[in-house]
This record gives C-alpha cells, sequence and structure tokens, in this order.
C-alpha cells in the first residue's frame, strides 16, 4: 500500500501536534513495509533529501501568508497526490476539507483527521470562523473516512454534520527524567515552579492562568514555554507581565530540556478550550506531571473524569483556588504525580493507533 500524507508542515519538521502526529504514525507505516510519501512546506526545511528514515519527502512550495500559507501548500500539495500512483491520501486539519473534491474527482480515497473545533477559536473571527465551519462541513461529505481524536469529538460531529467518524486518538510515548540539571539554566528548582506550554492565543487561556496564579499568592513561579510566530496584541499583553515569579521561555526547540521541564514542575496548568486530544497534555502525562486542566469535556475524557488530574472552571478565583489548594494538599500532588502515566491507556498508544489507521485505510482501499 502505497500512502501520501499532506496537510502538516512535514517531516520530520516537529512544531506541533500535527507534526508529531505524522512523525509517529509514518515511521510506524514504514516499519509495517507500507510505503508512505509526506509532502513537506519547502520553506521551512534548509535541505531537502528525497528520504529520510525509509520515508519519501515531496517539498511543495507555497505562497507565504499568515492566514493561507498552508492552506495552499494543502492545494498543491492534493493535486501532485492525485497525479501519482498513491493508493490512499490521509488529510489532516479540517481546514482542507474542501480539496476532498480533488480527490473525489481522481478516484483516490482519502481519510482526514479533522482535530480540533477550530471554528470556535478566537483568532479566527468573522469569515474565518465561517471558512473553518464551512470546510469542516465540506469534509463529511467528501472524504471516504472521517477520523475525530476522541469521544467527546466524535459527538460533535455526530450532531452538528450528521456525520459519524471513527475515534483514534493521538499517542504519547511514556518516558522519565534523564537529566534534571538542564533546568539549572532558567533559574528554577524542582518542585518549584507551575508550567504552562502551548502558544500564547486566547483559546489556550494563558492571560487566565496568569491573572490565577498572580491571584493565588503562590510562593512558587510559573513558566511559560510558548510564543506566537508573529506580532500580536494579546501575546505582548500577557508577556508584558514577567518578572521575576512569571518566567517567559519562548518556544523550546529541544526535546530533552523541554522534556525535563515538564518532569520537574511542581504541576502542569492546562488551558487548551477547543481541541480534542490535546498532545502537550498527553506530554504533561508521559512525563508523570500533576496535571491542573480547564474543564471542558474534552479534558475530562482525557484525564478519566478526574482520575488523572484536577480541574478549575473557566474563571479566575476558580484557578486561584486551585493552586492553593495544591500548595496546601502535597499528598494529593504527589498522588496525581505518581499515577498521570496510567491514564496513558491503549487509546494513547502510538502502536495501536497505527494499526488503527492502517485497518481504515486498508478497509477503504478494498472498497474502492
Amino acid at each position: 500500500m502505497k500512502i501520501a500524507i499532506i496537510g502538516s508542515r512535514g517531516y520530520p519538521y516537529v512544531y506541533s501536534g500535527y507534526e508529531t502526529f505524522v512523525k509517529e504514525l509514518s515511521e510506524r507505516l514504514v516499519q509495517k513495509n507500507i510505503q508512505v510519501k509526506v509532502y513537506c512546506h519547502k520553506n521551512l526545511f534548509d535541505s531537502h533529501p528525497k528520504y529520510v528514515n525509509g520515508i519519501e519527502l515531496v517539498y511543495m512550495p507555497t505562497i507565504e501568508t499568515k492566514s493561507l500559507s498552508q492552506l495552499i501548500h494543502s492545494l498543491f500539495s492534493m493535486i501532485h497526490a492525485c497525479c501519482t500512483k498513491t493508493d490512499i491520501i490521509l488529510t489532516v486539519n479540517a481546514a482542507n476539507g474542501p480539496f476532498g473534491l480533488i480527490s473525489k474527482l481522481f478516484h483516490k480515497p482519502t481519510l482526514i483527521n479533522v482535530d480540533g473545533l477550530e471554528w470556535l477559536r478566537p483568532k479566527w473571527k468573522g469569515l474565518g470562523s465561517k471558512y473553518f465551519y464551512f470546510s469542516a462541513k465540506l469534509a463529511t461529505k467528501l472524504y471516504d473516512a472521517i477520523i475525530t481524536d476522541a469521544e467527546e469529538m466524535r459527538k460533535v460531529y455526530l450532531l452538528e454534520f450528521n456525520k459519524e467518524s471513527t475515534v483514534i486518538a493521538y499517542g504519547a510515548n511514556i518516558r522519565y527524567s534523564q537529566n534534571a540539571a538542564l533546568i539549572d539554566q532558567f533559574n528554577i528548582k524542582a518542585q518549584e515552579y507551575y508550567l504552562i506550554v502551548g502558544r500564547l492565543i486566547p483559546d489556550n487561556n494563558a492571560d487566565l492562568i496568569v491573572d490565577g496564579f498572580v491571584k493565588s499568592r503562590s510562593s512558587k513561579k510559573l513558566v511559560i514555554v510558548g510564543d506566537v510566530p508573529y506580532a500580536d496584541k494579546y501575546a505582548d499583553n500577557i508577556k508584558s507581565k514577567a518578572n521575576s515569579s512569571i518566567i517567559f521561555l519562548g518556544y523550546i526547540k529541544n526535546s530533552e530540556i523541554l522534556a525535563e521541564l515538564y518532569h520537574n514542575c511542581y504541576t502542569y496548568i492546562h488551558g487548551h478550550e477547543f481541541g480534542g486530544t490535546n498532545p502537550t497534555m498527553l506530554k504533561a502525562m508521559a512525563c508523570g506531571c500533576a496535571v491542573l486542566a480547564l474543564n471542558t469535556a474534552f479534558n475530562n475524557e482525557m484525564l478519566s473524569n478526574g482520575e488523572y488530574g484536577f480541574f478549575f472552571e473557566k474563571n479566575v478565583a476558580s484557578l486561584a483556588d486551585s493552586i492553593q489548594h495544591f500548595e496546601l494538599n502535597h499528598n494529593l500532588v504527589n498522588r496525581l504525580r505518581n499515577t498521570s502515566r496510567n491514564g496513558l491507556t491503549e487509546k494513547y498508544n502510538w502502536d495501536i493507533i497505527t494499526d488503527s489507521y492502517i485497518s481504515v485505510m486498508n478497509k477503504l482501499v478494498t472498497e474502492s
């Protein structure tokens, strides 16, 4: 079977959940003697080898704009993939919904991982929100199979678009601390800081978390990993609150350093609101973090309704109270830290996830 994967920035460029997904899935597919072709955003790569780790790479150009570069890249990639001897096309991101029309015209079996509720994200207003909703709706009509990454997301697509989907979550690899000294460079100590990891965008609620931390009067520090790659008033406002206790590290590209920041935090605070299975929180669980998460249906599903984490409501007072509660109850934090990895059941195992994708793709190829 020959598979083409489009919609991400490429391989092995790891930037976000999509790229991590493509990396983990592609490498495992190749190990099972399945031919994999990944379409890469040409401008993001300094060199352009044809193969890496047995994965064929196709570098497609695009027009560099803040909102459209990835969409244009996906459009070119879909056209190219449909003109090759590819057996099946896997697309990520519901924004690529309209391009299912191209694969239909070429009679190429396609499936799409639709990810989160992009049309509800505050950063997409007006036309942007309408496009994402329209695109997600088109995806349910044009693609041969819809993949949702959480049971709660399956319910959304069933209710909103009357479309059944196959639930296949994202995965995480369990790991333990290797070199705690890597965090010394940031002037922080193990168990003496709270951690946020994610882009500084409204739907990740970093502003609420910073304000809640301040209101809690915690003696610990708050460490924030992430930023946005463009000038942004919202992000600038949050970063203006930096001081000796609120530390902004920007992007951390070194995976070992990032892992140690997870391993050694007192608690990981998760404010992501509109996703399904969130790779950042999976990473926190895999690293053995105590997790304090925004109370959403998706986060409840990931944390088994509180078995592997604790929740706060979407207001400053609730988070401040939760932080104070954590600092008065070290046994609770230690229990969550000792059990969080247990929440990574088979549902979040990359090998089982890969087998699930193979099963769906085999069925589509057989039926085509």
